[in-house]
């Protein structure tokens, strides 16, 4: 089965005042409609307490937080990375595995590819009524995306869910996305966003040969774009700030 789109003196001083009040105000509704779902309720009752004991072993308050999130599909796992708000660096706090097929190693190109899409994307929307159990949407096709599509669709509804079917998209079983669902919608605020990095594998120099030995020159060049970021994250752990050229190619900015 495939996997189908389901979804500031005083007076700056008070604008500021209203402006924390109203985002503290949006993240409360959003995350109060999310917990009015049966799903989504059960797995804050069921999980949360567990992973917010874990957090404060960690030194990471659960009240203010950041998640960072990557995957390597040959790996076949995705990274849970967390910081307080205001820190530099991330901490690794969880490892999924991923229980189904992510497609080949290659960026997505169009809409019906199999393909899970690779590069540098945010969670952009919460499906408490996913067929999947639970699932968060990725935010393809990106700038890069639709610059390089192949055709007229890039394709899209690329979601991390839960049970293990679906071609081209990222389930990792329903009691992992229920951990992995709430640990988002706990750190969801309108003033920051939740970043999901995708790379083909973990892009370790031996890693590259093999690639390099087994895959053609046109996934080798998308791929050394990539590269300068997760050696940035492996070097700081902390995301630099991606952009795309007119080419379609990310690049570190600044």
């Amino acid at each position: 089965m495939r996997c189908y789109r389901v979804f500031f003196n005083v007076f700056n001083t008070v604008l500021l005042v209203i402006g924390l009040q109203s985002g503290m105000a949006q993240t409360d509704s959003f995350k109060a409609g999310q917990l009015k779902n049966k799903r989504v309720k059960d797995a804050h009752d069921t999980k949360w307490p567990a992973l917010e004991a874990e957090m404060k072993k960690q030194s990471i308050d659960p009240k203010n937080y950041e998640v960072f999130l990557r995957v390597f599909k040959m790996e076949k796992s995705l990274e849970v990375w967390l910081r307080n708000k205001g820190e530099d660096t991330y901490k690794l706090f969880k490892t999924y595995a991923i229980c189904a097929s992510s497609g080949s190693l290659g960026p997505k190109r169009k809409e019906g590819d199999g393909q899970v899409p690779e590069g540098f994307y945010t969670i952009d929307l919460f499906n408490p009524a996913s067929d999947y159990y639970l699932s968060m949407r990725v935010s393809y096709p990106n700038e890069s995306d639709r610059i390089l599509k192949k055709g007229k669709n890039a394709g899209g509804a690329i979601m991390v869910h839960g049970n293990c079917v679906t071609i081209g998209c990222i389930p990792i079983t329903d009691e992992y996305i229920k951990e992995l669902y709430i640990l988002c919608l706990e750190s969801k605020s309108p003033q920051t966003s939740i970043h999901i990095d995708i790379f083909p594998c973990k892009l370790t120099a031996g890693n590259v040969k093999t690639l390099e030995a087994n895959y053609p020159k046109e996934k080798m060049d998308f791929w050394s774009t990539l590269k300068p970021v997760y050696d940035f994250f492996e070097k700081n752990k902390n995301r630099p700030k991606v952009k795309v050229d007119k080419a379609g190619k990310y690049y570190i900015a600044g």
